[in-house]
C-alpha cells in the first residue's frame, strides 16, 4: 500500500521554496507514495509544473479568512463593530490582546480557523513545507491527521518575522524540523536549544540534468547586445536585494563599463525598482524580464551571475547557476559560504552596493578569473544532490 504524504505551502508562485518542493516531489517514487500538495490558495506560475499523479488541494475557505488574517486586527474589529457584530468584535479584541501579551497568535488562528473542517484523509506524513510560517505550522498541527509530521525552515530566522514563543509551543508537536543549511540550523538551535534533537539539515534538492535540459529549451536573450551580460533571478522584493543591484549597476555604468543587467522575476517591489531605474537613467542597462518558470537559458548565456540577497535560507538559484558553471558574485547571506568557495568558485561580499560593484568590476577586469571560476565549477561533481533519505526515515 502506498504511503500518503501531504506538503502544505501558501501557493505555487515562481520561487525558490516552490521549486525546491517540485524537485523533492520528483525524487519520490510514485509507485510508493501518494502525494498531495495542499495550498492555502490555488494559484502560481508553478501550478502547471506539479507532476502528473500528484494531488492538488486547497483550503476553500481561505479567501474568506485571508483578509481577517492579513489586515490589521484593529481595522477588522472596527469593521465588525460598525456592522453591529459586537460579539465578534469583542472576541477579536480579546484574542488580539492575548496574542500581543503572549507574543504568538495561535489563539487568534484557532478563532479564525474554527469553521475550517480538518482534512478527512489520514496521512503517514504531513509537512509544513512553507516555513517558518506560523499559520501553516498551526494548520498542519491542528487540522491534519498524520502519523508523523515535519516542519521546514527555508529562511534566515534572524531576518524574517520568526516568532520564538510560537515555535516553542508548536514545533514540539512535530517529529522532525528540517533546516535548509548548516548555518541556518545553527541559528535555529541557538534560539531554541531544546529542539536540537529534532533538528536536521535538509539541503534543497536540485537536478543538474533537468536544469541543463531546460536551459537548451528556453529562448534566452533576444537582444543583440554585445557587452557583458549580468543576470539575477528572484522575486522582486527587498530581501532579494535588486535595489542594491541597480545602485551597483549605476556605478559600473558611470565607470564606463559596457553592461546590461537582466532580472528574471516579479514581485511587489517592481514599481519601486522601475522608479530607481528611471532615477539613475538605466533604461537601456537594467532589463526586467518578468517571471519565468524556466530561467535557465538566461543563466546559460549570461557572463556573470549575481545574487544580491539580503537574506536567504538556501539559495536555490545560486545552486542552479553553479550547475551551469557561471562565475558568481553573491552577498554573504546565510548558507552562501556552504555553496560558494570564495576566490575559487565565486566571490562572496558583504550586503552592500559598493562591495557588489567592486566584485563585479574585479571579474570584468580579470577575464582569466571568470574562466578560472567556471573551470573550477566544471570540476565539481555535477550530480543530483538529495537529502530525500532523511525524510524517508519518517515513513
Amino acid at each position: 500500500m502506498k504511503k500518503k504524504v501531504v506538503f502544505m505551502v501558501i501557493n505555487m508562485n515562481i520561487g525558490g521554496t516552490e521549486k525546491a518542493l517540485l524537485n523533492l516531489i520528483n525524487e519520490m517514487p510514485k509507485d510508493q507514495y501518494e502525494i498531495t500538495v495542499l495550498l492555502l490558495e490555488k494559484r502560481g506560475g508553478f501550478l502547471q509544473a506539479i507532476p502528473n499523479g500528484v494531488r492538488v488541494e486547497y483550503i476553500q475557505d481561505y479567501p474568506m479568512i485571508k483578509r481577517v488574517l492579513h489586515q490589521s486586527p484593529r481595522h477588522i474589529i472596527v469593521e465588525k463593530m460598525r456592522a453591529g457584530k459586537l460579539i465578534k468584535a469583542f472576541n477579536l479584541t480579546l484574542l488580539h490582546g492575548i496574542s500581543k501579551v503572549m507574543q504568538e497568535r495561535s489563539l487568534y488562528y484557532q478563532y479564525v480557523l474554527k469553521d475550517v473542517v480538518p482534512l478527512q484523509t489520514n496521512y503517514d506524513l504531513a509537512v509544513a513545507y512553507a516555513g517558518p510560517m506560523d499559520l501553516i505550522t498551526y494548520f498542519v498541527a491542528k487540522k491534519i491527521q498524520a502519523t508523523k509530521k515535519a516542519q521546514w525552515i527555508h529562511f534566515d530566522i534572524e531576518k524574517i518575522g520568526f516568532t520564538k514563543h510560537f515555535a516553542q509551543k508548536w514545533y514540539t508537536q512535530f517529529n522532525k524540523i528540517f533546516v535548509v543549511s548548516e548555518e541556518g540550523r545553527d541559528k535555529f538551535i541557538d534560539k531554541l536549544p531544546g529542539l536540537q534533537s529534532k533538528t536536521a539539515v535538509f539541503l534543497n534538492t536540485i537536478s543538474p540534468t533537468l536544469i541543463k535540459e531546460e536551459a537548451s529549451k528556453g529562448s534566452g536573450f533576444q537582444d543583440d547586445f554585445n557587452g557583458i551580460r549580468i543576470l539575477t533571478v528572484g522575486r522582486l522584493t527587498k530581501e532579494k536585494g535588486q535595489d542594491l543591484a541597480i545602485k551597483a549597476l549605476a556605478k559600473l555604468i558611470d565607470a564606463g563599463y559596457n553592461i546590461r543587467w537582466y532580472c528574471v522575476g516579479d514581485g511587489g517591489a517592481r514599481r519601486e525598482y522601475e522608479s530607481m531605474v528611471d532615477h539613475h537613467d538605466l533604461h537601456d542597462h537594467f532589463i526586467f524580464l518578468g517571471a519565468d518558470a524556466n530561467p535557465y537559458s538566461y543563466m546559460k548565456e549570461c557572463d556573470i551571475y549575481v545574487q544580491p540577497s539580503r537574506h536567504e535560507g538556501y539559495c536555490i538559484t545560486l545552486a542552479e547557476a553553479k550547475t551551469l558553471e557561471k562565475p558568481i558574485v553573491t552577498t554573504d547571506f546565510t548558507g552562501a559560504m556552504e555553496q560558494i568557495e570564495h576566490g575559487k568558485t565565486g566571490l562572496i561580499v558583504p550586503v552592500a552596493e559598493q562591495q557588489l560593484y567592486e566584485a563585479i568590476k574585479k571579474l570584468i577586469n580579470h577575464p582569466k578569473l571568470i574562466d578560472e571560476f567556471s573551470a573550477n565549477l566544471s570540476k565539481q561533481a555535477s550530480t543530483q544532490h538529495t537529502d530525500w533519505w532523511k525524510m524517508k526515515q519518517l515513513l
